[in-house]
Formats: structure tokens, sequence, C-alpha cells
């Protein structure tokens, strides 16, 4: 049989039971066995004991005494002083070798207590397993011995643990795929009341959309967030000075708390969300059937309010809801308004004057060309930083949208790239008025932009000739009514554009449009004829 320590309260009982109680006859070592549940032998050596230590059946139970049990325990087991038997001391002689296989060496690896319990049994020393494993935990550092301390909440309303917690599979009727769904749990350290939202992803925008939902069920913002290492979240761990990313700090800066994360596998920073993460996958998703990820986080809510809010916490021997509702929300921070989420990254400044962001391109400067911008990008603005330093901002377009500030491309390449007819009209009229007005004649056309290479050739023209030649060249061209680019560069290249070329016309008229003097067109009125009848015979002779 295994030996099995006697207690205290179990030889005051023998002791008590021996001195019978008055009136009735004093029962015998197999009744007493019988009623502590011990073997008989063992009652008699703790009556005999208690005997040899002055105890007569006659006296009174008040007899029995610390002191009484204390010389009986010692007396009936003089070979256990210690409470450890014959095998733990003859383990004793083995210590500094078992501690040596338990750390093991440069050599060799740190043994299993089953090797260590072969290779003792080998040089002759047999023992129980078990009390093997305990002597190599208590005296050779066999497994984990450190320690840990209860970690006070602190005050109400401060301090929220945060944690993501794989929940199971979830086949949505909405599209009929079968996908992973997480729980963010977010748990009051004071009061433990929980919040639960369900999400497939554990992005930025699954996070950040959990912490808005979980302010309108608290009523309020906590001032402290705990969280675990979550990439939406922690850039960079560290466990003094932690980086976090854009995103995060630009909405803890929005909402107004502050971010004191867990070390990397550290539970113990956040044990009161890690317990709970058990509970919500066994109390609220296990059993369930879900047809989609909106009606589970309806019931999710219903459940942390009604179950998990009004159960019996075992820690703090309360209900979480009452205590929330009555030391801790009237702590929180305000809700802040609704937060617009916004896209973070380092984008590339191209030749063509324009970066992507979200597949939307936006122009900057020619002294940007090459360099690389942080962007902040909401549903409103996309905000361009370099260094901290805004450089500049377009409003939001869609994807496959394009916003071009003229100010940002060359002069001489804005109307062209921005197919600006007003602004190349103006560019021409700037030498000269005749020019500004052959420019517009050139592009009165349903496609004036296929016509704008021909205006460059014009101003190609003034560069080469001068703008005054090109005015008077023009000006000719007009008087003419002929628009073609091709006579202003002839006229131009044998410099004849001070006069028009010879036209045909009638000899003795003067260079105009027409080959005619318009006086030739008049008519002069007939004069009327009197016809007699001499006349009239005559006509009849003649004819």
């Amino acid at each position: 049989m295994a030996f099995r320590e006697v207690s205290v309260n179990e030889i005051r009982e023998v002791l008590r039971v021996w001195l019978g109680v008055v009136g009735l006859p004093a029962p015998g070592y197999r009744t007493i066995a019988a009623h502590c549940g011990l073997d008989r032998k063992t009652v008699r050596r703790y009556v005999e004991a208690a005997q040899a230590a002055g105890l007569r059946r006659d006296d009174d139970v008040s007899a029995i005494d610390d002191g009484l049990i204390g010389a009986v325990a010692e007396a009936v087991r003089p070979v256990r002083p210690d409470g450890h038997g014959a095998a733990w001391e003859q383990l004793l002689g083995f210590e500094e070798q078992i501690t040596r296989w338990v750390a093991g060496t440069d050599d060799q690896r740190p043994l299993t207590v089953t090797k260590i319990h072969t290779l003792l049994a080998r040089q002759g020393c047999v023992v129980p397993y078990r009390t093997l494993h305990r002597f190599a935990g208590e005296r050779c550092g066999f497994g984990r011995r450190d320690t840990t301390v209860r970690v006070v909440d602190g005050d109400p309303g401060v301090e929220c643990q945060i944690d993501f917690g794989y929940l199971g599979m979830l086949t949505d009727a909405d599209d009929g795929r079968r996908r992973k769904v997480y729980a963010l749990i977010l748990t009051a350290v004071y009061s433990r009341h929980v919040f639960v939202w369900l999400s497939y992803s554990q992005t930025l925008t699954a996070v950040i959309a959990g912490c808005e939902a979980a302010w309108e069920f608290f009523g309020g913002v906590f001032a402290v967030l705990i969280p675990d290492n979550l990439k939406p979240v922690i850039a960079a761990a560290d466990a003094v000075n932690p980086r976090f990313t854009h995103g995060w700090l630009d909405y803890a800066g929005h909402a107004g708390f502050l971010t004191d994360p867990a070390r990397v596998a550290s539970p113990k920073d956040k044990p009161r969300v890690e317990r709970a993460v058990q509970y919500v996958r066994r109390n609220f998703w296990d059993g369930e059937t879900f047809t989609s990820l909106h009606q589970a986080q309806e019931a999710a809510v219903v459940w942390c309010r009604d179950t998990a809010g009004t159960r019996m916490h075992g820690t703090i021997c309360a209900r979480p809801l009452e205590v929330f509702t009555a030391d801790e929300q009237p702590r929180l921070l305000p809700i802040p308004s609704v937060y617009d989420v916004p896209v973070f990254k380092a984008v590339k400044v191209h030749r063509d004057f324009h970066a992507e962001v979200a597949r939307a391109l936006y122009s900057l400067p020619e002294q940007w060309i090459g360099a690389t911008l942080d962007v902040r990008a909401d549903s409103e603005l996309v905000k361009f930083h370099h260094r901290g330093v805004l450089v500049k901002v377009h409003p939001r377009q869609p994807a496959g949208g394009r916003s071009t500030d003229p100010a940002d491309l060359p002069k001489h390449k804005c109307g062209y790239a921005l197919r600006d007819l007003a602004r190349l009209i103006a560019a021409c009229a700037s030498h000269g008025p005749n020019i500004g007005t052959y420019a517009e004649r050139i592009l009165d056309d349903p496609l004036p932009w296929t016509r704008m290479r021909t205006v460059y050739r014009l101003q190609g023209l003034v560069r080469r000739y001068g703008a005054a030649r090109v005015e008077q060249a023009c000006s000719v061209s007009l008087g003419l009514d002929v628009v073609s680019v091709t006579k202003i560069a002839s006229m131009l290249e044998r410099s004849t554009e001070k006069g028009a070329a010879a036209l045909p016309r009638a000899v003795g008229q003067s260079a105009t449009r027409f080959a005619r003097d318009p006086s030739e067109f008049t008519t002069t009125s007939t004069p009327l004829i009197v016809i007699t009848t001499t006349t009239a015979n005559a006509a009849e002779e003649i004819h």
C-alpha cells in the first residue's frame, strides 16, 4: 500500500473517539479505524503513543491539545522527520549527479527524468519514479520554477486589455465561402466586463472597427489600452520602447487613449483578457450555428451584456456589468467622433510628376521626382509629407482617377498635358493678338486636341523668326482668310509676310481678294423707248 501521511485533524479525531462518549462503552481499535477511515494498526500506534505521552482514557477531550498531538506525531513517525521516506534519503547521495544530468553539459544535452530513473537503477538506486520526479524538481532544478505575483487591478475606468482569438469556421450565406472567424476581445481590467467583436481578418481596419464598436458598447473610452503585439498595432516590438504603426498612432490621437502593449510571449502582462479568450470560445461560440457574420455579431453583443456581464465572476465575486456600471462607466473618456480610417504608405514620385496612392494618381512638383514621401489618405484628402513636413494636399480620387495641379507641371508642357485649350490660346496671344486669333482659328474644330500640334508648330515659328514677323504673317493670312501654318512658314521662309503674294486679276485691277473690281458688277437702268406705228411698219419691212 502506498504511504499516506495522517493529518493533524485525523490524529485528533482518533484520540477523541478513543476517549469515547460519557456513558457509553469505550470503542475498540477496529471500531475507531472504521470510523476514521484508517488502518487498525495505524490507530493502535497513535493510541499507544498518546498513552505514552500521558493521555488516560478517563481524561476529558480538552486534554487533546496541540502539544499532545505533536508528541504523538513525532513518536509515531520518527523515520520521517522531514516528511520524506527512505527513497528520498537514498536519492540524497546522488543529488549532485542528478543536478548535472538535469542541467546538461557542453557535451551532453539535459536528460529527462525517465532517463535519469533508468541510469540510477543501473547504479543500484531503485526508487519510485514519482519520488525521483519530486526530488529532481525540489532539489535539482528540474522543471519550471518561476514564481508569479498578483498585480492589483488599478483604478476603475483606466485599463482595458485587448487580444485576438480564433473562434472557428463560418459558412457565410452571402458569398457561400467557409472562412475563419476571429474575435477581438476587450476586457475591462477592474470590472472584467467583456466586449467581443467578430472579424474575418486581423487588419488595422478590423481592430479600429472593433474599438469603435466597443466604445459604443461601454459608453466611453478607457484611458489606457493594453494590446497584444498585433501587427496592425506594433511595428517593432520592444519591452521598453515599442514602435507603433502610423495608423494606430493616428487613431490613438483621435480617440485620446494611451497604449501600453504587452511584451512578446508574455501572456502574464494581460492575464485578464487571456482567460477571456477561452471563455468566449467555449461559452459563446461552441455549439452555435450562425448564417452570417452580422448575425453572429448581434448575438455576441447580447451575450456580452446578458451572459458574460451578469455572471458571478470568480475573482471579483461580483457581476461584471454591475461593477462596471457603478464604478467604471462614469470615469470613461467621452466617445470621439466617427473615425475616418486612412491609408498610410510610403510612395515614390515618378518622372511623370505623379505618385500612385490606392490606384489613383496625384501630381507633385518637379523637386520631389525620385523622392519617397509619406502619405496619409482618408476619404476626403490625400496628404504628402517629407520628414514630417506637409508638401502637398490633393482631394481624394477613386481608383483609376487622377488629380493634377497645373502648377506642378512645367509651363511649356502644362497645356499639352492637361489639353488646356484656353491656356494654349493665351500663350499664343501673349506674342501678339493676331497670333492668338490664328491659334483660336486653328483650334476651331470638333476635335480641337487633334489640332494642338499645329499650334505648337506656330509657337515654334515664333521662337525661330520672332514674334513680330509671325504677327505680321498671321495678320496677312487672316486678311486673306487662309488658316494654314504651312503657308505661314512659307511666307516667313521667303520673307513675304510684309506684302501679299500676287493673285490672278484682270489688267489694271488692284490686288484684292476677288479677281474683278466690284464696280464691274453694277448695272445701269435702260431708257424707256416709245414705239410708233411708223416705226413698227419699218420693223416689219426689215423683217
